[in-house]
């Protein structure tokens, strides 16, 4: 088995490239030999200039040394002489926020700790490169904004190149100005963030974000009622693929009534996550009060924003009689995708409420809360 083959690509200085795909695509292997921790099978690797490397935490930290030798330990590792050390040494101590523990041995550093010492010295020494992976959403979320501007200022005001894996596509959307997207050891998409990104989610579902049998073709249905269209719109009623977790937006449905019957239908929507669980349905009230007549109908479910949590979804699109019982003319399963997608940056201290890790869970309601302290 080949953890990369064929993989081939350039990185320009003062790009901050976004390095994305599922467990098990190569990226770690890629890091790791990019910073001369693993050598490759065959091929090569050009670096011009020094590498500053955070793939694990605590990386090239003795858990027996302080926090201020194992400072001087990691710059020595990462090839910085004693004096760079010494001139870059104050920074470092105010950017990871950890000044009281510097003389405590770092194995009675929480791994949070381990993350702001580690980062601090990768960014704050003279590499050209950085190199840093999934590590970040260990740390807390004042230090998560730091380590954000902290990547983008050496990028784009200092002319140094880093190179960011993270599973948080809006955090790789949000500082990547490139990115690439691995998929079983073989680049499959390269370019544009945003491109590479909704490559990647439309990688993940096989389901269209817009449904269209108005102009031919089999649609989903029986003798009383059939499925013509359905998409995702935005605000502006527009069919997208893709939601600011923020914005609110509309399942839409176009279907068709055979037969005149004695109660409108119900149109409904199943939501389901990325792992194909049932996330909630939204069942929309009979048409009318009373018979419906043959004919077109459209239909629209109306999504709050800030109630999902980010990620890829799909949606399954029914219409069900219940004027003899029940009955279902048709139910597409997994009809509709599309995704959501969370700009850390801007939300980080708002909905997240100060945590940038991954959040758990289907839905994310941003709801009303009220604290009052007791006399």
């Amino acid at each position: 088995m080949w953890a990369l083959r064929g993989v081939s690509f350039e990185v320009k200085q003062g790009e901050i490239l976004g390095i994305i795909g599922r467990n098990g695509a190569g990226k770690s292997t890629l890091l790791k030999i990019l910073s001369r921790v693993t050598a490759p099978t065959s091929g090569e690797v050009r670096v011009k200039g020094r590498i500053a490397s955070l793939l694990e935490v605590g990386t090239g930290f003795h858990p027996e040394l302080t926090g201020r030798e194992n400072v001087f330990l990691n710059g020595a590792i990462l090839g910085m002489t004693k004096a760079e050390i010494r001139k870059k040494f104050n920074e470092i101590v105010d950017f990871a926020g950890v000044e009281r523990y510097m003389d405590t041995p770092v194995k009675r550093y929480s791994s949070g700790m381990y993350v702001r010492l580690a980062f601090a010295v990768a960014a704050h020494l003279e590499a050209e490169i950085l190199i840093v992976d999934e590590v970040l959403s260990v740390g807390d979320a004042e230090f998560q904004k730091k380590c954000i501007g902290k990547m983008k200022d050496v990028s784009f005001g200092q002319g140094r190149t880093v190179l960011f894996v993270s599973h948080q596509l809006g955090m790789v959307s949000s500082i990547c100005s490139r990115a690439i997207l691995l998929q079983e050891g073989k680049i499959s998409a390269s370019g544009e963030t945003s491109a590479v990104v909704n490559r990647y989610l439309q990688s993940a579902s096989t389901a269209p974000h817009i449904i269209d049998y108005r102009s031919g073709g089999r649609a989903p249905g029986d003798a009383l009622g059939r499925l013509l269209y359905a998409c995702i719109e935005n605000g502006s009623g527009r069919p997208v693929e893709k939601i600011d977790i923020r914005q609110p937006f509309a399942v839409r449905m176009d279907f068709e009534i055979l037969q005149d019957v004695p109660k409108g239908p119900h149109p409904n929507f199943h939501f389901f996550d990325n792992r194909g669980e049932h996330a909630f349905a939204a069942v929309g009230s009979n048409l009318v009060n009373g018979p419906a007549s043959r004919g077109k109908y459209t239909s629209r479910c109306f999504v709050p924003g800030e109630l999902l949590n980010d990620g890829l979804y799909s949606i399954g699109v029914a219409l069900t009689f219940i004027h003899h019982g029940m009955h279902v003319s048709f139910y597409d399963r997994q009809g509709l995708s599309f995704s959501v997608v969370d700009p850390i940056d801007e939300t980080l201290m708002t909905s997240r409420g100060g945590y940038a890790g991954p959040m758990p869970g289907p839905v994310r309601p941003n709801l009303r809360w009220e604290t009052v302290k007791h006399p």
